[in-house]
């Protein structure tokens, strides 16, 4: 955390936090399917995805000190630097594919990430009222939030020890993949519960599930705010090599990775 000093994190982390409850409010009210078309990799993308994008660019801009944004919808022309600063990576909403659904399972995802590294993540989820926020070193919490835009008193999360006998392994509602399918198969006593979008870091972080194993490639914006968030709350997410994760790549893009909510499960599992 050497780019930022413990006043800035506080500062800085309010500041997100409320750019991500504007960014909120906006979703909530755009329909579920007004504008909706499909970008060129196949993704939807909907008027609710592009007012979250409006609202947390116009609030990063205001911030001071001033941090460059890399966000999924404009990923093409936001391009990292590549001389290790720090910059704010933006999903202003994962789990589009859900939110047209009609179910819960989708989240606005904001990280600070410094030397290729997420130090700080807001977790927003709209329908379900849960801010999820951590600081990698200083801790993580939950925080309600209500239909008028007000945020409850943060309530301090942490990772649990896992279970004896079975494992609670988050795994993707819609983007499980076969090498993921088989790693899952070699673990012993699992339980696995579907979820979409950043939610499966959060339900990690607040104690309620062990791990989330993801072994495709995937974007940085994708993971980095869930990856800080459990972080800052007692777990690991490490690459499916068992290396570190480096993000703020040319590609913006990741290998996959394992989440934990136990480090030392990680390491007596994988050897």
């Amino acid at each position: 955390m050497a780019a930022l000093d413990p006043a800035e994190c506080t500062e800085l982390i309010e500041n997100l936090t409320a750019i991500s409850v504007s960014a909120a409010l906006a979703v909530r009210q755009a329909s579920k399917n007004a504008n909706m078309r499909l970008k060129t990799d196949g993704s939807p993308v909907t008027a609710a995805d592009e007012a979250a994008e409006a609202t947390i660019r116009a609030g990063v801009a205001r911030l001071v000190p001033p941090f460059p944004m890399i966000s999924e919808e404009r990923a093409e022309r936001d391009t990292p630097s590549g001389d290790g600063s720090s910059v704010i990576l933006v999903d202003p909403l994962d789990g589009t594919r859900d939110f047209v659904a009609g179910r819960d399972e989708y989240t606005i995802n904001i990280a600070l990430v410094t030397d290729g590294m997420p130090v700080l993540g807001v977790i927003t989820a709209p329908a379900l009222g849960l801010i999820w926020r951590g600081v990698v070193g200083r801790g993580a919490e939950r925080m309600e939030l209500g239909s008028d835009g007000k945020v409850s008193r943060s309530l301090t999360i942490h990772t649990r020890r896992a279970p004896e006998r079975e494992l609670v392994t988050m795994v993707s509602r819609s983007h499980i993949e076969a090498r993921t399918q088989a790693y899952l198969g070699g673990l012993a006593h699992v339980t696995v519960v579907p979820c979409g979008s950043a939610l499966k870091f959060c339900r990690i972080a607040e104690g309620s599930a062990d791990h989330y194993p993801r072994l495709a490639p995937t974007r940085d914006w994708d993971v980095a705010a869930g990856h800080a968030i459990l972080e800052a709350a007692g777990g690991c997410v490490i690459a499916p090599d068992g290396g570190r994760l480096v993000y703020g790549s040319l590609g913006l893009r990741i290998p996959g990775f394992l989440a934990w909510g136990e480090p030392q499960l990680a390491a007596r599992i994988m050897g």
